[in-house]
């Protein structure tokens, strides 16, 4: 009988390498946003050959799709980092942490408001995206179940991926009219937020004694 084959993870070189392709791509869509990229404009700025590209990303759409992987894997840890549960009163404390934390990622990274805020047109990164969404909007609610005892939610519906998204279509409102997610616009998002997570969650959700 034959033995399954082993997944081999990447080489350490290969991980290098596949870090310095998208650290490059992530500083061109910085300067130039998603029109001005291409494999040969991130193979120069890695300083490496236009073959070693395409060794791990067959096309734009393809290395697009690594680095939209690359940003939620910051809002994934973003989640994951500890939270005062003795801090927070109400649910609304902890949404307002967690929008604050996400608002601060997109504020230090222009990559993660060209590719998931800005209208790009790429159907292959928006799908991506929203599949990410799906992830961060389980693991979101997993950080509410350690600290409020929730309500029974649909099945049918990702309460929580789909608050990220209505919460996102103001961020990038703001970003199509300012370049940026303004003071004001990041409370409306916020607002937004809240406002759709309170079709399913009483305003005084019972907290947990200790955090689970």
């Amino acid at each position: 009988m034959s033995r399954p084959v082993a997944t081999r993870k990447p080489r350490a070189s290969s991980q290098t390498r596949i870090a310095g392709i998208l650290a490059a791509a992530r500083a061109l869509l910085a300067e130039q946003g998603v029109a001005g990229l291409s494999i040969y404009s991130v193979a120069e700025r890695a300083e490496i050959p236009p073959s070693s590209v395409y060794h791990f990303f067959a096309s734009v759409p393809a290395l697009l799709e690594g680095l939209t992987a690359d940003i939620h894997g910051a809002f994934r840890a973003c989640l994951q980092e500890p939270i005062a549960h003795e801090a927070l009163a109400t649910w609304r404390d902890l949404s307002r942490i967690v929008e604050l934390r996400m608002l601060a990622i997109y504020g230090e990274d222009p990559a993660a408001r060209q590719l998931i805020l800005a209208q790009h047109g790429l159907a292959e990164v928006t799908q991506a995206d929203r599949q990410h969404d799906i992830e961060l909007g389980k693991l979101m609610q997993a950080v509410f179940e350690r600290h409020f005892a929730l309500p029974s939610l649909p099945e049918d519906i990702d309460v929580f991926a789909l608050a990220m998204e209505l919460g996102d279509r103001v961020y990038a409102r703001s970003v199509q009219l300012h370049g940026t997610i303004t003071p004001r616009l990041a409370e409306e998002g916020m607002r937004v937020f809240d406002a759709y997570l309170s079709l399913y969650l009483p305003l005084y959700l019972p907290k947990l004694a200790t955090p689970r």
